[in-house]
């Protein structure tokens, strides 16, 4: 009776052994040729079309990238791991808008179905909603902007552009809290956030202003510190592992 119980179980773990490891090999095979693709462009103007470019210039223009965006890099994939999975995470760097389109998308997938963030469900949930959120988008920029984009600006109050330019990208934002909250159900973290980014916003942007840049990630990595170390009992005892004899 055992054996008949755990053969789905088994079978459900080999698929999942199977299906990270196709997506983690064509993951990095995608985003390496991504890479590659991404850099041909400003390699044959360097090294082929005759500018007048050495190699300090090139150092000098990644370095003034890196202090600028270089937290960045740290911090989304830490950030949105938890939530995507490995799968997912692939899909997302290589698509673009993250924060504003595909983990809305992940989360709401998740939460329709119950699945509990990190799970091996919640996963392939996300994974099915960055694909249907991309394809949503590849089909609405063909329609709306590739075919209708010049007629509907034509048509569209000048009013109505300024309201949708400054409200659209926090009603997204707002939207993605909520989910983020209701799906993680984890209220001691989200108040630390909550407290973690006023302080970050009210008190020491206004104080110093030239840490704009790191703001996100003092947020981050100052919520992440205090959920660590006023985490409960519970916590601490689920995170020690267990032995059997």
């Amino acid at each position: 009776m055992s054996s008949i119980t755990s053969a789905p179980t088994a079978t459900t773990g080999t698929a999942m052994a199977d299906f990270n490891r196709t997506t983690s090999r064509w993951g990095q095979i995608t985003m390496i040729a991504g890479l590659l693709i991404s850099v041909a462009g400003p390699l044959y103007l360097v090294f082929a079309s005759g500018l007048d470019i050495g190699p300090a210039q090139l150092w000098i223009a990644f370095a003034a990238v890196a202090a600028t965006f270089g937290i960045i890099w740290i911090v989304e994939p830490l950030t949105y791991y938890p939530i995507l999975g490995p799968a997912a995470m692939y899909q997302a760097f290589m698509i673009g808008n993250i924060s504003n389109k595909l983990l809305p998308a992940a989360l709401i997938a998740q939460t329709n179905i119950g699945a509990k963030p990190g799970s091996k469900r919640a996963e392939l949930a996300a994974v099915v909603a960055i694909c249907g959120a991309a394809v949503v988008h590849l089909i609405s920029l063909a329609i709306f902007v590739g075919l209708l984009g010049s007629w509907l600006i034509s048509v569209i109050p000048p009013s109505v552009l300024l309201v949708t330019r400054l409200y659209v990208l926090p009603t997204v934002l707002g939207a993605v809290l909520v989910q983020a909250i209701v799906s993680m159900k984890q209220p001691r973290t989200t108040v630390f956030a909550l407290l973690v980014s006023a302080v970050v916003v009210f008190v020491v942007l206004p104080l110093v202003p030239s840490l704009a840049m790191v703001s996100t990630a003092i947020a981050v990595l100052g919520t992440i510190l205090l959920a660590w170390f006023f985490r409960g009992k519970s916590a601490i005892t689920e995170a020690k592992p267990i032995h059997i004899e």
